[in-house]
């Protein structure tokens, strides 16, 4: 009797460590594991429900989102997502459905007063398809794989251009804009449009020096798809603080100047990997921004892309603007 007893425990065991094994297996060699670079689309009726041309947050050709999937365990895939809604937000669960061949996942509003968004999608020929429930709204979505973006060879510094013109030549300029050049300084004075350069660039160095009143806000996009905050976050350094990648790197410390004060950034892009120095002092050292941020022009991360400055949230001036391209 014991050695049935001995030989059935075995055997059950044998069977139990044979299933996890069998699921760590198929988990981790999923084929959603990875960052997805997605396009969201809308009908006429939705844009004008959800009232995204009269904040800017989109155009016709759809806004763009990104979602990465990640295993944790042996069996449940995670991520994060991210959209106009806000920052990168988690996931707590991506979930199949066999009977379907869909996978699905929800989660909650983030700064809009929404229900909780749902997403359904397959994959299939390495791309996604599906949709998103936001509001009672409907919005189908594509995705492709992001790129690497890794660069074998170190870049070659071609020569510095000054963007800031008196005539602002060298920016697209919005319809809703406030920003203005006054005795060569950029004025941004209340809430308005985007500044977008007219030129777009690869891998980059940007030498800036802005100044900002007591609670405003602003920010600068890295190929308009990657914010550097600019914000006056009273002694904070978190992911959406000054000195960050917006809601993915937060910068090692604050080194803020007080509002009403001159500060200066040292922003170098080669690849997905940045260097923020603020103000002297290297806040972001050589790390890779995971994706896109939420506010971003498009989703086409293996693109070259303007330099986008936030002008619908607050105040901002700038005294110095010089980009110095990538020439290789």
């Amino acid at each position: 009797m014991k050695n049935f007893e001995k030989t059935l425990l075995f055997t059950l065991c044998t069977m139990l460590g044979l299933s996890t094994l069998s699921a760590q297996r198929v988990e981790s060699d999923s084929e959603l594991i990875g960052k997805w670079d997605l396009t969201i689309m809308m009908e006429d009726d939705q844009i004008e429900n959800l009232g995204l041309f009269r904040h800017g947050l989109m155009s016709k050709d759809g806004f763009p989102g990104w979602l990465q999937v990640k295993l944790s365990g042996f069996s449940t895939l995670v991520g994060y997502y991210v959209g106009y809604e806000g920052s990168a937000r988690p996931i707590a669960e991506i979930k199949y459905d066999e009977e379907k061949g869909k996978y699905h996942f929800t989660i909650p509003p983030q700064w809009m007063d929404i229900d909780d968004i749902y997403f359904e999608f397959s994959l299939e020929d390495d791309k996604l398809s599906g949709y998103k429930m936001l509001d009672g709204n409907k919005l189908k979505f594509t995705g492709v794989r992001a790129p690497s973006l890794e660069r074998e060879e170190p870049p070659v510094w071609g020569t510095p251009i000054n963007l800031l013109t008196d005539n602002m030549d060298r920016w697209i300029i919005p319809e809703n804009n406030k920003f203005k050049m006054v005795d060569g300084v950029l004025v941004n004075p209340e809430k308005g449009g985007n500044l977008v350069t007219a030129r777009k660039f690869d891998d980059f160095k940007l030498s800036i020096e802005f100044r900002y009143p007591e609670g405003s806000n602003s920010g600068i996009y890295l190929r308009g798809r990657h914010e550097v905050q600019i914000e006056d976050s009273k002694g904070r350094a978190d992911d959406v603080s000054i000195g960050g990648i917006y809601g993915f790197i937060a910068p090692s410390v604050n080194a803020a100047n007080p509002p009403g004060e001159w500060q200066s950034y040292e922003i170098t892009l080669v690849g997905r990997h940045v260097t923020v120095i603020l103000n002297g002092v290297e806040v972001i050292a050589n790390r890779p921004i995971p994706g896109i941020t939420g506010g971003s022009l498009d989703s086409n991360e293996g693109a070259p892309g303007p330099i986008m400055i936030q002008g619908d949230h607050g105040p901002i001036e700038f005294r110095k603007f010089v980009i110095t391209p990538a020439v290789n």
